[in-house]
């Protein structure tokens, strides 16, 4: 590479990692100073209180990284454009879309780095952020799916409790039907089904098993029977945040099973799925955004381009979120609605790029 990108590019990531620096501490600062008074009513141990922002670190990072590399293109930019600069760059004779170069390679490294943090790192720190949450810091510890859970568990059984109790890993008016060729050939009804862990076993509570025959059906009835399926009655009833702890590869195998069971929470889990690869996307377009808007020296100066790049970062996390929500409590694609913000910001990109290199 020439002089030129390496002076652009070793200022676009320093600067970016800069910007994380400075402002994932205020986080961590308000989210403590938020929770102090729940960790010490709970007597957390210190250890446990370290790995918990160490996992929120990384949470916090792979949440808003567009946002600080927005705002670190926008800085750096504005103040290569008040010292003339650019004017300088560009004036030597070096077209806008060279110049923009080392910008791209710049979002690329960011780009790769962000899909990496997001498939392999962020889950598991997701996973330990979420689970210190719900064991310290909320009253409602059973984010779960409890009422009317109906899932298909392979491609002859299909299984219903009326309500499910993740603490006492207990369903309550279960129900079980087996099929084979579309035609049903037996029921199994209970009361209740709760796990026994100690014998890995579970036990049916008021058990009637009804075996559909040709020349009539047998009817079973036990007050109480132990049983093995070959299913997890808890892994049926997935915690809400289940999908952010998986890495890609699980995700879609998870989103798989769900789909065969009859999920009603699909949407989510998609919309998780999706923005592992918009995300990183939206490096470029944010980057090509923050390049047009602040490569040009303003009367207002620094202040301005400032101004004006948080007001577009917040509007585009802003249409992240709420076409986000939208999916995920309705039937809206999860695809559309998680590709549609870099698509409208796309657009947005290319117009003000062709403005600023006019």
């Amino acid at each position: 590479m020439k002089i030129l990108d390496w002076y652009i590019l070793k200022r676009y990531l320093g600067t970016f990692i800069t910007m994380l620096l400075l402002f994932i501490p205020i986080g961590i600062t308000v989210n403590l100073a938020e929770k102090i008074d729940k960790m010490l009513a709970n007597e957390v141990p210190f250890s446990e209180v370290a790995i918990y922002y160490l996992n929120f670190t990384i949470y916090f990072a792979n949440l808003l990284f567009p946002l600080f590399l927005f705002l670190s293109v926008i800085w750096f930019t504005s103040k290569l454009a008040n010292n003339t600069e650019v004017i300088a760059f560009l004036s030597s004779g070096v077209s806008f879309y060279r110049f923009l170069r080392p910008y791209i390679i710049g979002a690329t490294i960011v780009c790769v780095g962000a899909y990496i943090l997001g498939t392999y790192l962020a889950p598991a720190a997701s996973r330990g952020f979420n689970e210190f949450s719900y064991e310290y810091l909320k009253n409602n510890r059973d984010a779960r799916e409890t009422s009317n859970v109906y899932r298909q568990i392979n491609d002859n059984d299909y299984i219903y409790v009326s309500r499910f109790t993740p603490s006492t890993r207990m369903g309550q008016n279960f129900t079980l039907e087996h099929f084979e060729d579309n035609t049903l050939q037996y029921k199994i009804q209970a009361r209740s089904i709760v796990y026994m862990p100690e014998d890995s076993v579970y036990r049916l509570n008021q058990y009637k098993k009804r075996i559909v025959g040709k020349e009539g059906d047998i009817l079973i009835s036990e007050p109480k029977v132990d049983t093995t399926f070959s299913f997890d009655l808890e892994d049926l009833t997935p915690l809400e945040y289940i999908a952010e702890t998986l890495t890609t590869p699980r995700l879609r195998e998870f989103i798989a099973k769900e789909k065969a069971r009859g999920s009603s929470a699909i949407n989510r889990y998609e919309v998780v799925l999706y923005k592992r690869f918009s995300l990183p996307v939206s490096a470029y377009i944010l980057t090509i955004i923050a390049v047009a808007v602040s490569s040009m020296k303003r009367r207002g100066g620094m202040g301005i381009n400032l101004a004006l790049g948080i007001s577009l970062a917040f509007i585009f996390i802003f249409f992240d979120k709420v076409f986000g929500t939208i999916s995920e409590q309705s039937d809206f694609s999860p695809m559309v609605a998680v590709w549609l913000p870099n698509l409208l910001f796309g657009i947005l990109a290319v117009y003000l790029l062709n403005y600023a290199k006019r």
